[in-house]
């Protein structure tokens, strides 16, 4: 239950909201981003996102002080969208209404990871972890448990109304949802570790075959719960950091199903494996799964630019990423033609005693120019953003350069 106060607080912030959301601007970066997604770029787009939030505020302005879980999600959405277009823009599309969080569970894997020892810095954002091996055998493989999604359905009846009387005569509100995570050797490397996992590729392949194949039945079986539900996210617009619009995907009346839902894809730990292992242990399981979605986001930091022929075997694929440690010429003539290029520029750039602006602007237009070279339509996402030394405006700057090189 959300006191007066309270309201009186959401209400506030949502006037702010629906003021950005109501900027020409809006539509006008719609546009260019359905370009861009669809392969007819009129320039390259930028975006922030993971952000060292605790590192940010530096005014108040981030402190939530509704202290429902829930509303108190929707409040903090509100006030980072309100600071990132106040402070750090760039292509950002506010959305001109507000997404309720589905009041849900999927209860499942139950497996929890266990990490022998830890080591945190910049304020616990980064964490080094060494994982206790939980699937040692193939009788292991039945801790990895089938997933049941329960929704609560009374919560959220509770929360419509509620919706009505925080945001009625302000802006509109609808239902966002679940994105899908299908980085499945990022679940394993948590439950066995690393050096484990690379260690039964080569000597238990069988083995890790296996584990696959069980979480590829798990997650197909996912997949029909959360259609019968409707409840994949088709409405804020953004997967893995990333606009996501086009003109089709989702039309206008489509419910929350897979079809019409974006999910990503990644397989971080191959970095350090052949492109024929990527193939056998990654894309042949993926290519079962792909299908079932709309479109996929593809990569994270992991390095795919020897590996981009076998990734495109993968079914749906829209955007792939290039990661800092991607090379851009040739991920840029190598990449599929109907796919954007993710540019995932460095973060360390931000992180150091000073902030290395030439280095920033080097790197921008070096992925400017490959992807003019070979006709690429290219994004630059800046993530996985650990420290900037306690100083926000380092975040501000890299935003006015990257606008500033995008823009030439």
């Amino acid at each position: 239950m959300l006191t007066r106060q309270e309201i009186t607080i959401l209400q506030e912030l949502a006037k702010q909201y629906a003021e950005i959301a109501s900027l020409p601007i809006q539509k006008e970066k719609r546009n260019m981003w359905l370009k861009l997604n669809t392969i007819q770029m009129e320039r390259p787009m930028v975006l922030i996102d993971q952000i060292p939030w605790h590192e940010m505020d530096v005014d108040g302005f981030l402190k939530t002080k509704v202290s429902d879980p829930h509303w108190r999600g929707i409040e903090w959405e509100m006030r980072t969208a309100i600071y990132r277009w106040h402070h750090m823009p760039a292509d950002l599309v506010v959305n001109p209404y507000i997404c309720l969080p589905r009041i849900a569970e999927n209860v499942g894997w139950n497996l929890p990871f266990h990490a022998e020892s830890e080591v945190g810095q910049y304020g616990g954002q980064a964490q080094t972890h060494i994982f206790v091996n939980q699937l040692q055998e193939m009788e292991d493989i039945e801790k990895i448990q089938p997933r049941k999604i329960i929704v609560h359905k009374e919560r959220e009846a509770e929360m419509l109304l509620e919706a009505k009387e925080v945001f009625g005569g302000i802006i509109d509100y609808r239902w966002g949802g679940f994105s899908s995570h299908l980085g499945f050797w990022d679940f394993i490397s948590l439950w066995m570790g690393v050096t484990n996992c690379y260690i039964e590729l080569m000597d238990r392949p069988e083995f890790m075959h296996a584990i696959m194949e069980r979480m590829t039945q798990i997650h197909l079986e996912e997949i029909r719960q959360m259609n019968e539900l409707q409840l994949y996210d088709i409405n804020t617009n953004i997967c893995h950091c990333s606009q996501t619009f086009l003109p089709d995907l989702p039309k206008e009346g489509d419910i929350a199903v897979s079809g019409n839902a974006w999910a990503f894809g990644l397989a971080q730990l191959f970095t350090s494996v052949s492109p024929a292992i990527t193939d056998e242990f990654e894309v042949a399981y993926m290519k079962r799964i792909f299908p079932y979605y709309g479109a996929i986001y593809y990569g994270c930091c992991d390095r795919l630019d020897d590996r981009l022929d076998i990734i495109a075997k993968l079914p749906k694929i829209r955007k792939i990423s290039c990661s800092p440690w991607s090379i851009p010429e040739p991920f840029a003539e190598k990449m599929p033609d109907y796919c954007a290029m993710s540019v995932k520029p460095n973060p360390a750039f931000l992180a150091g005693e000073s902030m290395d602006e030439d280095s920033i602007r080097k790197e921008i237009r070096r992925a400017i120019a490959a992807a003019k070279n070979y006709n690429r339509s290219v994004e630059f996402i800046l993530k996985d953003i650990t420290t900037v030394r306690n100083d926000p405006q380092r975040l501000w700057r890299w935003q006015e350069i990257a606008m500033e090189e995008v823009q030439r």
